[in-house]
């Protein structure tokens, strides 16, 4: 990969300097959160050196902070590498997503990319890759940078650990919510791109409200995109 090539972002900064503007959000929650993850892995009783470990070849922020409680929670290894592989199924769909945009790529650069795939990388790339921006050493630079911030953060939980009794009181638990509204905005290219988003926030409080506790941002999502979706394809339709 030549890093020396113009991002195809923006012809009047490098690739890397592209991928670190556009990681920023990420970065902005990866290092709070990998520090929670820190903490609470030394905690549970996870050596220190296991906890980097699991950030540098699991790297999922949700399987890890269910594998650490789990483990404290004395559960089998089978049944902790079961929940996490189940937690992560959801990677199948966005790796379908993305893999049209890569058919070019050799296969030891698309598992390299697969490999650190997170669902917040994953949402920068859709919108890089729908717009023809798949360059190898910006898309590479965008992995390696969040990475590195959460790999970060967890260096700096296992540090702080002998010095924070509780994580809640920090208000950490925020930063992926800001993270995900970061990367939100840059999505929304269109007034229907805003209803959704709008309609799916509304909807996942109400559901919340009404008892559906562990899967109402997931059922908000669904019944908010069936109805962008339907909507699209009826003005479309009026439009043809």
């Amino acid at each position: 990969m030549n890093c020396a090539t113009l991002s195809s972002t923006s012809r009047a900064e490098s690739p890397l300097v592209s991928a670190f503007r556009q990681t920023l959000p990420i970065i902005l929650g990866y290092v709070p959160v990998g520090f929670a993850y820190g903490v609470l892995a030394q905690k549970s009783g996870l050596s220190g050196i296991n906890t980097i470990l699991m950030s540098l070849l699991v790297f999922a922020g949700s399987a890890q902070l269910i594998a650490v409680g789990l483990f404290a929670a004395g559960a089998a290894p089978l049944a902790i590498v079961a929940t996490t592989f189940v937690v992560n199924l959801r990677h199948l769909l966005m790796s379908a997503a993305l893999a049209p945009f890569l058919r070019s790529w050799s296969k030891a650069r698309l598992a390299l990319f697969s490999y650190q795939m997170t669902d917040e990388t994953f949402a920068l790339h859709a919108n890089r890759f729908a717009k023809g921006e798949t360059a190898p050493c910006e898309t590479f630079g965008i992995n390696v940078i969040a990475q590195s911030a959460w790999v970060g953060g967890t260096v700096l939980g296992l540090a702080a650990s002998t010095l924070i009794t509780d994580i809640r009181p920090i208000g950490l638990d925020y930063a992926l919510p800001a993270m995900f509204i970061a990367l939100l905005l840059g999505q929304l290219k269109s007034r229907q791109h805003l209803a959704v988003a709008v309609i799916a926030g509304v909807l996942s409080t109400i559901l919340m409200l009404a008892g559906l506790q562990q899967s109402h941002v997931l059922a908000a999502t669904i019944i908010a995109a069936t109805i962008g979706l339907g909507v699209h394809a009826w003005t479309s339709k009026q439009s043809s």
